[in-house]
Parts: structure tokens; C-alpha cells; sequence
């Protein structure tokens, strides 16, 4: 496998990053142990003009700085002070674009056993079909916040085999109905049929 490089995520395009996500692994090391998953579901922020992104109309706060640095760096937030949340930050320096990664398929065998566990029924349960719920599988949180996607602690991988466009669907964005009509854009994307997926 072979770590994404700076070219990668400085495309202006913040969606089109997001669809070429789907299908990349994303991996995390703690101490000797890496773990981690293919990207399986993505959301585009695009900055300074989406309503439902935190920079709307360039807002710079000690929580979006990280969006405004360039692409490809980590950007993890606490939402509802509960879920750690992580992002990929886009484009170019001082365009606060990020695509949030919503949800990962463990790979196969898992590189460790974190993904899922068993209910007292014997029922697997998945751990990585949500976007907190992946950081917590994967030990994400806010110390990753403003790493560079190409070291050694947190990465992205290109597996080789690139997703077609007819195994992506395109929806609207969950949550972000306080955004008028970008709430409508249909800017989260998807692999077709994965069961790993947050909400079909």
C-alpha cells in the first residue's frame, strides 16, 4: 500500500476528494499496534460558501484553524462533547475546505479486533459505522487533530483498485438541516450495498 501524497489532497474540487476517498484505507498507530479500515462513506465541506460547514463565510476560531492550513492534515472535533469526529482537510492554504469520514469497513482479516464485538445474543455488533463511533474503534481523538496525513501516527492509503462511479451514491448530508439549501446538496457519497454504512 502506498500513503497519499500532497498532490492528492490539494484539489480544489472538495467533492470530487471525497469520491476518491471511497475505497482507501485509513489507518492509525498506537504505540506497536496500527489498526483501521477502507473509507466506505465520506461527507464534502467546502469551507468559506457551505452553510454547514464550521469556516462558513471564512470563519477562523482556534477550533476551524486547522481547516485553513493546507490539505492534508487531520481535523478532529468533539461533537456534542461526546464523539470525537475526523476530518480531512482539502485544497489550498487559506481555503478551509474538509471531507468528513463517516464510515470505514474493517479490513480483511482486521488488523485488530477493535471493529466489532459480540452482544449477549452472540450478535456482532459494528463499531465503525458511524463517524464517532470509528474514532473510538480507532483510538482517534483530539490529539490527531492537525497531524499530517503522511507520517507515521495517522495515514491514508491508495489499495490500488479505485471505486467506479456506477458503486457510489450520492445523497444529502445527515444532520445539517440548519444549513437552509446546502443542507439539500447532495454532497455525502457512499459505496453501493456496503453494509458498513452509517444510514442508507
Amino acid at each position: 500500500m502506498v500513503k497519499l501524497q500532497s498532490d492528492f489532497y490539494l484539489d480544489e474540487d472538495v467533492t470530487k476528494i471525497a469520491r476518491l476517498l471511497l475505497g482507501k484505507n485509513l489507518m492509525v498507530r498506537c504505540g506497536n499496534q496500527v489498526s483501521g479500515g477502507t473509507i466506505v462513506e465520506t461527507e464534502a465541506y467546502s469551507g468559506a460558501v457551505d452553510k454547514a460547514s464550521h469556516a462558513y463565510k471564512n470563519k477562523l476560531t482556534e477550533r476551524t484553524r486547522i481547516m485553513f492550513e493546507t490539505g492534508g492534515r487531520a481535523y478532529v472535533y468533539l461533537c456534542y462533547g461526546i464523539h470525537h469526529l475526523f476530518n480531512v482537510v482539502t485544497n489550498k492554504e487559506g481555503f478551509p475546505d474538509a471531507v468528513l469520514i463517516r464510515a470505514l469497513q474493517p479490513l480483511d482479516p482486521p488488523v485488530t479486533s477493535n471493529h466489532s464485538y459480540r452482544n449477549k445474543t452472540g450478535e456482532q455488533v459494528p463499531l465503525t459505522n458511524g463517524p464517532g463511533k470509528l474514532s473510538k474503534a480507532l483510538g482517534i481523538d483530539l490529539k490527531h487533530n492537525g497531524m499530517d496525513l503522511r507520517g507515521e501516527n495517522i495515514w491514508i492509503e491508495d489499495t490500488g483498485h479505485p471505486v467506479s462511479k456506477n458503486n457510489i451514491v450520492y445523497s444529502k448530508r445527515i444532520g445539517v438541516d440548519y444549513a437552509g439549501d446546502d443542507a439539500k446538496l447532495d454532497w455525502r457519497f457512499y459505496l453501493k450495498d456496503n453494509q458498513w454504512i452509517s444510514k442508507k
